[in-house]
Order: structure tokens, then sequence, then C-alpha cells
């Protein structure tokens, strides 16, 4: 069994609700399913609008199971509101995240600093849901009423005849 470590923190000073997720190691078949559990549950725990800055400064590899989840994680985030955004990835890491087209949706960053900017410009707030404002009961309105427009009447054309050609008399022609 390949390493493997997931490390969440919050970040600070943000004035929202931002995970820090460093994965460090190797993400493969034999730890991906365990491990990326511990991500799936800032779901369970965080209200809506969490955002996450993937730092993968210490990731060695990732098999295209653990690009699945990150690439779920990333509609979780999306859905919940939030901004995710990934940090200091190895040339190798960043390559795989191209080809697969994972770095067209999640912005990828050469420093921790540049992505906690981004998703501090980016990142919903989330702290607390607002309490929904007053309702005013609808105002009832009387329909104007519309005068009714006759419908034009549409006579079809009357078809001329068309005079017939002439013909001539056929005559028979004889030998002679």
């Amino acid at each position: 069994m390949t390493e493997a470590n997931i490390v969440i923190e919050d970040i600070a000073g943000l004035n929202k609700i931002v995970k820090s997720v460093q994965i460090s190691g190797q993400l493969d078949e034999s730890n991906v399913d365990e491990k990326i559990q511990i991500i799936y549950k800032i779901f369970e725990a965080t209200p809506k609008g969490v955002n996450i800055l993937f730092n993968l400064e210490n990731l060695d590899y990732m098999n295209s199971k653990s690009i699945g989840y990150l690439t779920d994680l990333y509609g979780k985030v999306t859905e919940s509101g939030g901004t995710a955004a990934i940090a200091k990835a190895k040339p190798n890491i960043t390559d795989i995240l191209q080809v697969v087209g994972l770095t067209q949706l999640i912005k990828t960053f050469d420093s921790v600093e540049e992505a906690k900017k981004y998703i501090g410009e980016n990142a919903t707030a989330a702290v607390a849901t607002p309490a929904p404002a007053a309702v005013t009961p609808p105002v009832a309105v009387a329909p104007t009423p519309v005068p009714a427009t006759p419908a034009p009447s549409v006579v079809a054309p009357t078809p001329s005849p068309t005079p017939a050609t002439p013909v001539a008399p056929v005559t028979p022609v004889q030998n002679q």
C-alpha cells in the first residue's frame, strides 16, 4: 500500500469558510477510496458555500480514479455556491490535470497566497443564512378588457379559366 496523507485546515482571515486541503504522497487504487472520504466529510460538516484550496505541493502521483474524485469534489463545491482552487501542483500533476481538462474548471496557481487571494475575491461568504425578507401579499389587479377584433376575412381567389390553345386541324399527308 502506497502512502498518502490528507490534512485539512481552516484558512483564517478571509471572512469566508475556506478549507485548505493538503494532499501528499500518492493517491492510487490502494488508498484513494479511503483517503478521499476525509475530504467528503467537509461537505457533511460545513454549511453551504464551502470554499476549498487544494494544496498539491507534496502530491507525487494521482491515478484516474483520484482525478474523478477531484472532479466530483469540484462539482460539490460549486453546487454549494463555493469556489475551488489548486495551488502548487508539481509539473507532472499539472500535466495530468491539463490533459483531462480539469484546469479549465479549477483555477491553478503557483503559490498558496495567489490561490487564497483568488478564493478571497471569488468565494461566497456562507457565514450565516440571512432571514427571509418580509413578504408582501400580492395585490389583485383586475384584468383590463381587450376589445375583440374581428378576424380578417380571407377570400380565396377565384381561379380564372386558362384559355385553350387553339389546335390546328391535322390533315393527313398523302404519299404520291
